[in-house]
């Protein structure tokens, strides 16, 4: 399927990533994105490069092939409602709203049209996101449109759509939670000598180190542990302290803390 026009309405920090990593990788023309705010000054840079960005999210849907909705969730029935005369069955909808369902889209939208469910991170900018995506009165072709669309910011693929709030902590959330572990580590690094520039760099080299190496080896972490941790050695010990400290427990009760959130959120 080719994509003639692409919108997203909401020119946040995500719907903004999003652009972002579609300038740069060359999804569309700029001229073929169009991207919606209410103050449109801030997206003065992308206007700058060609795109179309206005305050109007209902003349930015008009001829829409996509349209990314990238406002908050109690947002998305006020623009939906908004935008809902320039729909048409064909057109895909691609919602980045969190907990709320293809079923609620598709009752705001008052018709059977293609929705999806999509959660990228704020990596989608660089082209380095891990997105999951749910899919409701989708064909396959446009499933596969869809999909690749993201597989060109990063890595993405299909969920159940009962997995979405999951896939939300563990892939959206979970950026927050490895950039805290690099500060952290970057903290560690000056208390033992180093300055914070370079403390900075080696933690963050470390950990796309060993991200890369699961990535592309496909292991287990422990697989890889092992091989760092020798008997009686400094890493081992330092493991072993972090985990009295309550190092995985803590990061697993903070995953379990953001789906809770998101789950009471649907009561």
């Amino acid at each position: 399927m080719e994509v003639a026009k692409l919108t997203i309405i909401g020119g946040g920090n995500l719907g903004s990533a999003i652009a972002a990593g579609i300038i740069d990788k060359g999804l569309v023309k700029p001229s073929q994105l169009t991207i919606t705010r209410r103050r449109i000054k801030l997206l003065s840079n992308f206007a700058d490069q060609g795109v179309v960005v206005t305050d109007n999210n209902l003349l930015a849907t008009k001829d829409a092939d996509v349209v990314f909705l990238a406002v908050k969730p109690y947002q998305i029935e006020e623009v939906i409602d908004e935008i809902t005369p320039a729909l048409t069955k064909e057109t895909i909808v691609i919602s980045l709203a969190t907990g709320v369902s293809s079923e609620q889209i598709e009752k705001y939208c008052g018709m059977s049209l293609p929705i999806f469910r999509a959660m990228p991170n704020t990596a989608i900018e660089i082209g380095e996101s891990m997105t999951c995506v749910s899919s409701h009165n989708a064909t396959q072709k446009q499933e596969e449109t869809v999909i690749a669309l993201f597989e060109q910011m990063g890595q993405a693929l299909i969920v159940p759509e009962e997995l979405m709030a999951a896939s939300t902590v563990l892939a959206a959330c979970g950026i927050a939670f490895a950039m805290r572990f690099i500060r952290a580590a970057t903290q560690g690094g000056i208390e033992i000598g180093f300055g914070s520039k370079l403390a900075l760099q080696i933690a963050a080299q470390t950990v796309k180190g060993a991200a890369d190496l699961l990535i592309q080896k496909g292991n287990h972490p422990e697989d890889e542990i092992d091989k760092v941790t020798t008997p009686r050695g400094v890493t081992i010990s330092g493991l072993n302290e972090m985990e009295h400290q309550g190092f995985s427990s803590s990061l697993i009760k903070g995953l379990l803390t953001s789906f809770n959130k998101i789950e009471n959120s649907k009561k």
